[in-house]
């Protein structure tokens, strides 16, 4: 079993946001999937050994800021 990052991604308006956010994350190495909540603001990236930094670089290269999630 892999770990889960939570994050908080903002600027996604709209699906298409949501789907660039899932692809980009979908090619860090290591993510074995994502689920990106649009009125959340948030996506759950799940995968083995994932580089967080990667994955906020990813997102924010498709134009989106994304940080780690703190505790609730």
């Amino acid at each position: 079993m892999g770990d889960a990052i939570e994050l908080t991604v903002d600027g996604m308006t709209c699906d298409h946001c949501v789907r660039a956010v899932t692809e980009a994350i979908g090619g860090v190495a290591g993510v074995t999937g994502a689920s990106v909540d649009l009125e959340a603001g948030a996506a759950t990236v799940a995968g083995e050994r994932v580089d967080v930094d990667a994955v906020i670089a990813a997102i924010a290269e498709e134009g989106y800021e994304a940080a780690p999630r703190g505790p609730a």
